[in-house]
């Protein structure tokens, strides 16, 4: 079932946390955990700094062509390994696609407008 750990500690390490629970005291205890997914209260989180933001914050913003098109939704933000990738629902029964998020494709995000510009690579347009 779910349980509240107080981490005490913790480093990233290629892709993945290793931390130090307060509840955690013997090596088994610890193996008995590895794998587990780590969820955070937002409120715990420290605001992020001016013109940034949480991946998580992306979660439901409108897409926007360059030229101001509505394109669809970010559904997911997710890294398989080779960076950040936003997962795109076009909004009209058509299959999801994926936009690496770099600058170069994801030019400005709009946070306060609710919005983020896709330049939506030629490999996926339609």
């Amino acid at each position: 079932g779910a349980g509240a750990l107080a981490l005490t500690a913790g480093r990233a390490v290629k892709g993945a946390l290793i931390a130090r629970a307060r509840e955690v005291r013997t090596r088994e205890q610890a193996q008995a955990l590895r794998g587990l997914r780590l969820y955070i209260d937002r409120a715990d989180l420290p605001e992020p700094e001016e013109d940034a933001f949480y991946l998580a914050d992306l979660i439901g913003l409108t897409v926007q062509s360059p030229a101001g098109e509505a394109i669809g939704t970010v559904k997911s933000v997710n890294d398989f390994g080779a960076g950040d990738l936003l997962e795109i629902d076009p909004g009209d029964g058509g299959p999801t696609w994926w936009a690496p998020f770099t600058r170069a494709v994801v030019p400005d995000v709009r946070l306060a407008e609710g919005l983020i510009v896709v330049a939506r690579p030629r490999e996926i347009e339609e």
